[in-house]
């Protein structure tokens, strides 16, 4: 395990957001308060760097797509990315591990754990370590 503490960003994903349609708001109410618990919980343990919950709505921008983007949310999507956070952890294993902590799992939601990476995948194909060459190469 790394002594350094990395950042790693966390997908959160809702496989079926239309479970939470079916539960009596006192049983809302309860995950909500659970998901701020453990929200509250990270942040006290400085774990929890940034974090957002996301619209459905949005675009995708590509080559392929009009000069305005393609709206969404994009029907072929099995998951909606409902939000993320930024953490930070000693390794990809225990941000794996805060991530199964997440209280809202039972109700469909699935967690993606990426380490942040100082480079794009261009830039590290021309060997570089971070987006920009130093001063002077």
């Amino acid at each position: 395990m790394q002594n350094a503490a990395s950042s790693y960003l966390l997908i959160f994903r809702e496989t079926s957001p239309e479970r939470y349609q079916v539960m009596s708001t006192e049983e809302r109410r309860a995950a909500l308060d659970r998901w701020n618990a453990w929200c509250d919980q990270l942040a006290a343990a400085g774990v929890l760097q940034a974090g957002n919950t996301l619209y459905e709505e949005g675009r995708l921008i590509s080559a392929a797509s009009t000069a305005r983007g393609i709206d969404g949310p994009f029907s072929e999507a099995k998951e909606l990315i409902g939000g993320y956070f930024l953490i930070s952890a000693r390794s990809l294993d225990e941000a794996t591990e805060i991530a199964q902590q997440s209280p809202n799992l039972p109700y469909g939601m699935s967690v993606e754990v990426r380490p942040i990476a100082p480079a794009c995948h261009l830039a590290r194909s021309l060997g570089m370590s971070t987006m920009r060459e130093p001063a002077g190469a």
